[in-house]
């Protein structure tokens, strides 16, 4: 609405003023609605702590729920001979690994050049390098095209391209000229390069000035035993020698022991995670529902009912009995409800549990199906708060609408008082009109009555 600057002009009279107290009185009418506003709004941040605080708590439940949370296996190993990784597959036990021999890759050198950067063949020429027989079996040589005029450093990069990673080769200076060196990238006996044409497709000049005998390496399989059991593997990875074990062979004519064992210390982590994220959740209600008596300020979720319903339900979950043979409720696991509402972890109880009762605290959890256990039954009534459809996303849907509601009223309402105070303004213009006019009357009846006095003096 445009400023009121010229309102009492004629009539003399504060109008503007009084406008602006009518106008001032109008909007007052959009202060409860602001206050209903700012209330939603903080409601909908509350349970959106809330639902992020129940999500966590259910993600721990849910990994407790999981067998294989307590089937974590941890691997040590003491010696230098190698480094072992454990999958799940892996079983506890000791293992001593001697290893003699690690594998290695085969290499070939070529005879000497004099020079690196120089034409060394007349022509495209097919370079060849022959690889060792596999089981008797003989294998296809690898071969390089080499471009016409092609030079030894040409000649390295034809194989680093056209090997498909098989080969790698680089130049060597030995002090007296440069040879092209090439390494196969597999270890093993049988990925040997055993010969090479090199020589045959140089040009006769390049082949006058050759010098030096071709070297050839020999690749060799690693050689190692387990708990007396010789092995050989063409590669230093090896798996399959220890079930669930990856043993990276590193070191020559030593020995390591490698040890499985259960991870106790995983184990004992989760269930602390739960009960931590549980206690986590019951301080963000706490604050979420808290009533301020000095103050007389309400949280955000004071008295809702619906997370009412939430303390009710986790209440029920985790006081809830699991059937079976060995544990049944929280309390057995060394987990109790305190009088504050939270839990308390019995460390002495959860560690003999966890060391020497792993498969029934497994059970006691996880249970024999989704819901069997104790995780599995809370991980459910939680889906049914923060699920889709759940008891927080209708509340929070419904928050939403009024939100919406009153933001409309808001605006409904805003609009009626720019109007009300629109004609208000027309009013007065007119009203300041009539009175200008009615002065301009009176001051010119006044001037006339005084002159027809003077005339009759």
């Amino acid at each position: 609405m445009s400023a009121i600057t010229s309102l009492g002009i004629g009539s003399g009279l504060d109008l503007n003023g009084l406008l602006g107290q009518l106008q001032e009185a109008e909007q007052a009418k959009l202060e409860p609605i602001a206050q209903q506003l700012q209330s939603e709004d903080a409601k909908i941040s509350a349970y959106g702590k809330l639902q992020s605080a129940l999500e966590q708590f259910q993600s721990s439940a849910e990994a407790l729920n999981d067998t294989s949370s307590f089937e974590s296996l941890t691997t040590n190993v003491e010696g230098s001979a190698v480094g072992a990784v454990s999958s799940n597959e892996a079983q506890p036990g000791q293992y001593e690994v001697q290893v003699g021999q690690l594998a290695t890759a085969s290499s070939l050198v070529t005879e000497r050049l004099d020079a690196a950067d120089e034409s060394i063949v007349d022509g495209e020429k097919t370079l060849s390098f022959n690889l060792a027989d596999v089981d008797g079996e003989s294998v296809e040589p690898i071969t390089i095209t080499v471009a016409e005029s092609s030079s030894l450093e040409g000649m390295r990069d034809a194989v680093n391209e056209q090997s498909d990673g098989r080969l790698s080769a680089s130049i060597i200076y030995d002090g007296d000229g440069y040879r092209l060196a090439v390494n196969a990238t597999d270890t093993g006996a049988d990925a040997s390069i055993e010969s090479t044409n090199f020589t045959n497709i140089l040009s006769d000049e390049a082949k006058t000035g050759a010098s030096g005998a071709q070297v050839v390496q020999a690749g060799e399989d690693a050689e190692f035993n387990v708990n007396g059991i010789d092995i050989v593997s063409p590669t230093n990875q090896v798996e399959g020698a220890i079930q669930g074990i990856t043993l990276n062979l590193s070191e020559a004519d030593a020995t390591s022991t490698v040890s499985v064992e259960q991870d106790s210390e995983a184990i004992r982590e989760q269930v602390t995670a739960f009960v931590d994220d549980f206690n986590t959740l019951k301080d963000t209600i706490t604050s979420l529902t808290a009533y301020n008596e000095e103050s007389g300020q309400a949280a955000g979720l004071n008295a809702d009912a619906a997370t009412r319903a939430v303390e009710r339900e986790l209440r029920q979950s985790i006081s809830s009995v699991v059937g079976g043979d060995g544990f049944s409720v929280l309390s057995d696991v060394g987990i109790s409800l305190q009088v504050d509402g939270k839990l308390e972890i019995d460390e002495d109880q959860l560690d003999s549990i966890v060391a020497n009762q792993p498969d029934q605290l497994a059970s006691f959890f996880a249970g024999n199906s989704e819901e069997g256990g104790m995780a599995g039954q809370i991980a459910s009534s939680l889906e049914n708060l923060v699920g889709t459809g759940g008891r927080l996303e209708n509340a929070v849907d419904s928050s939403e609408r009024r939100y919406a509601s009153l933001e409309d009223r808001f605006a409904t309402t805003e609009t009626r008082i720019e109007q009300t105070v629109e004609r208000y303004r027309t009013q007065f213009q007119a009203m300041d009109g009539m009175v200008a006019q009615m002065n301009q009357t009176s001051a010119y009846l006044t001037q006339q009555f005084a002159v027809l006095g003077q005339s009759n003096n």
